[in-house]
C-alpha cells in the first residue's frame, strides 16, 4: 500500500473513533432518544413517537412540577417509564372529583391539568386519601389516567431513578414538537 493511501486510512479511522466516542458521551450523559412504546401519556405523547431526553438538566436543578419525566420504572427496574411529575418530597397529593391537589392547591396552571380527568385507582389515590410524598421521591401520573400504571398503583418514584427531562418530539415528522 502507498504511505498516502496509509495515511488517508489512519485519517479516517481517527475521525470515525472520535465521532463514535463523541457519540457515545452525548447519549450517556446529555441526550438520549426514547421511543413511546404505550398510550399511558395521550394526548401528550402518543405510541409510536420518538423523543429527546435532557439527561443533565436535573444535576443542576430540582424537576419542576407539571415537566414530563423519564425515569427506571421502581418495579421494574430494567424498564423506563415517562409520566408527568405531580409532586416532590414533602409535598401531599390527593386526588379529588377529577382534579389533582398538591398541598391542598388544585393543579391546575398548566392545560393538561385543565382538561384532565385523574381517577382514584390504587392504593395511593383512594378517594379520600392524603398521601405525603417521601423526602428524595416524587409522586408520577400519566396523563391518560384512565390507563396508565403510575404513583397510584405503586408509590412514590426515588429521586435515583431519575433519567432526565423529555425535550422535544422529534418522530414521526408531522408530530415535530416541544414536550409540554
Amino acid at each position: 500500500m502507498r504511505p498516502q493511501t496509509v495515511a488517508v486510512i489512519k485519517e479516517y479511522a481517527y475521525s470515525i473513533a472520535v465521532a463514535l466516542v463523541l457519540a457515545l458521551l452525548v447519549r450517556a450523559f446529555i441526550v438520549q432518544a426514547f421511543k413511546i412504546p404505550t398510550g399511558s401519556m395521550r394526548p401528550t405523547l402518543i405510541e409510536g413517537d420518538r423523543i429527546f431526553v435532557n439527561k443533565f438538566i436535573y444535576r443542576f436543578r430540582a424537576p419542576k412540577t407539571g415537566e414530563v419525566i423519564v425515569f427506571k420504572a421502581p418495579e421494574e427496574p430494567g424498564k423506563d417509564f415517562i409520566k408527568r411529575l405531580i409532586a416532590r418530597g414533602d409535598q401531599t397529593v390527593e386526588i379529588k372529583e377529577g382534579k389533582i391537589f398538591v398541598d391542598g392547591v388544585a393543579l391546575d396552571s398548566s392545560a393538561i391539568f385543565k382538561k384532565n380527568y385523574y381517577y382514584n385507582r390504587g392504593d395511593f389515590a383512594k378517594m379520600g386519601l392524603l398521601v405525603r410524598v417521601p423526602k428524595d421521591y416524587y409522586f408520577v401520573l400519566g396523563d391518560n389516567s384512565a390507563s396508565s400504571r403510575d404513583s397510584r398503583y405503586w408509590g412514590f418514584l426515588p429521586k435515583k431513578n431519575l433519567i432526565g427531562k423529555a425535550l422535544v418530539i422529534y418522530w414521526p415528522l408531522y408530530r415535530i414538537r416541544i414536550v409540554r
